[in-house]
């Protein structure tokens, strides 16, 4: 290890700080996550967010590119670690609302989403959400009312 390259330079990489190289997937992850490279972008946060497991933002910035992605309940999850931390967090209920709703669990959605459009009424984006929502929990209810009034049809259509 005596050797020193011709220019006199140290060959070894240089140190960051700590928390730098965190850092550094963070803001690529985003750029990904901008260009429209979910799946790309989910990859370098999900280191991220091994190094840093309490950043929020990392956790939010993961969590939505694997929404992104088609990911929802990998999604889903990291938005609720958020609404764990820190329930009264609008955004992070209304991803958890919206990728529960992807996932096919209407019913919690609405309470994520419901929670969220209390907490931001002038956010269209939350309301529309939630109102679409519940008129899919609402269209559910009504097709088990008629599936259980006429028993003979679910035989029919199986």
């Amino acid at each position: 290890m005596s050797e020193v390259p011709a220019d006199g330079q140290d060959s070894r990489p240089e140190e960051q700080p700590p928390g730098q190289d965190t850092y550094d997937l963070y803001r690529r992850g985003l750029e990904l996550l901008g260009r429209g490279s979910a799946a790309a972008a989910a990859q370098l946060l999900e280191r991220a967010a091994a190094a840093e497991p309490q950043s929020r933002s990392v956790r939010e910035a993961l969590a939505r590119a694997q929404f992104d992605a088609g990911w929802y309940a990998a999604a889903a999850g990291n938005f609720r670690r958020i609404v764990e931390a820190s329930p009264s967090d609008d955004y992070a209920q209304f991803g958890l609302g919206l990728s529960l709703a992807r996932t096919g669990d209407p019913g919690a959605a609405a309470e994520h989403l419901a929670l969220a459009a209390a907490m931001q009424p002038h956010l269209r984006h939350y309301t529309d959400a939630l109102r679409s929502v519940r008129a899919t929990l609402r269209a559910r209810t009504q097709a088990q009312a008629e599936n259980s009034e006429n028993p003979q049809r679910d035989a029919r259509d199986a």
